[in-house]
């Protein structure tokens, strides 16, 4: 049987439901209205997917750590055994942004060992466009026995890692958020405009061709390589806002051939907590 690791399409999802051999969780969300992802739920979700809200279960709760730290993992982990997921399930998750939530549970997921983890390609919009439905009922499951691993400390840095390497620079950080926020025009987001200094950007949209399907490996590949300009994948630093859209950008550079880059969780909203880390406003 594939196991589905990076995407997978609509048709392949169809199939798997059918066979009763995949997981499937809604990650739809709204920053700016953090209840909309609910609401699109109830209102038709793809039969037997589960709902994961980005504050309530994919993040910890916001403080010295950014607006969405990573959740505790067993906490976690009894989330997604309520929601019925076995050891080794095939996870599928969607949202309706692309892949930007979505993203997020899968890099989760990874990081605590599970590896059958994929991201529906174009999501909500590819899944309609292809014919098929929707429900609105949430049936019963048994509880799952999935067991998290240790977490994975080789996929993350913390603030001070990305502090340390202002000096060696033996890494590149990669930032997800739009242009402008990156070269500091104020948003409502950022009470500090700006971005880590030596960092480059690449808005995690760009990851997505017209119709909102990730773009083909070889396109993927090349940006990237443009982007790192020589630096190994695996000593990237993937950040964002909060942790979150960085995900996109990992699960980008997964389909490119281009693993082992690392999430720096905090993000720029940890990041500009201590007002003595340095800010680039060029």
């Amino acid at each position: 049987m594939t196991r589905y690791t990076t995407l997978i399409d609509a048709p392949a999802l169809d199939a798997l439901i059918d066979a009763g051999t995949v997981r499937v969780f809604d990650c739809g969300f709204d920053l700016a209205d953090p209840d909309a992802g609910r609401r699109a739920y109830a209102a038709g979700h793809i039969p037997g997917a589960r709902y994961l809200h980005l504050d309530e279960h994919l993040s910890a709760p916001a403080g010295s750590g950014g607006r969405h730290p990573l959740p505790d993992p067993e906490r976690f982990a009894a989330v997604l055994r309520a929601a019925g997921l076995r050891r080794g399930e095939q996870v599928v998750a969607y949202d309706a942004a692309g892949g930007a939530f979505a993203a997020r549970l899968w890099w989760l997921l990874r990081w605590l060992g599970h590896e059958a983890a994929a991201v529906l390609d174009g999501g909500r919009q590819a899944w309609l466009a292809a014919g098929y439905p929707l429900e609105t009922h949430v049936s019963e499951v048994p509880p799952g026995d999935f067991a998290p691993a240790p977490p994975d400390r080789s996929r993350v840095i913390d603030a001070a890692g990305v502090l340390a390497n202002l000096a060696t620079a033996e890494r590149l950080v990669i930032d997800a958020r739009s242009p402008d926020r990156f070269a500091g025009q104020p948003h409502p987001l950022d009470p500090v405009a700006g971005h880590i200094p030596g960092a480059r950007n690449r808005f995690f949209k760009d990851n997505l061709a017209p119709d909102g399907r990730f773009r083909s490996p070889a396109e993927l590949a090349a940006d990237f390589a443009a982007l790192l300009q020589g630096t190994p994948p695996d000593r990237a630093i993937l950040q964002c806002g909060s942790g979150v859209t960085a995900c996109h950008n990992a699960l980008a550079m997964e389909v490119a051939g281009l693993p082992g880059a690392r999430l720096y969780p905090g993000s720029w909203s940890e990041w500009i907590s201590d007002p003595a880390r340095p800010v680039d406003r060029s």
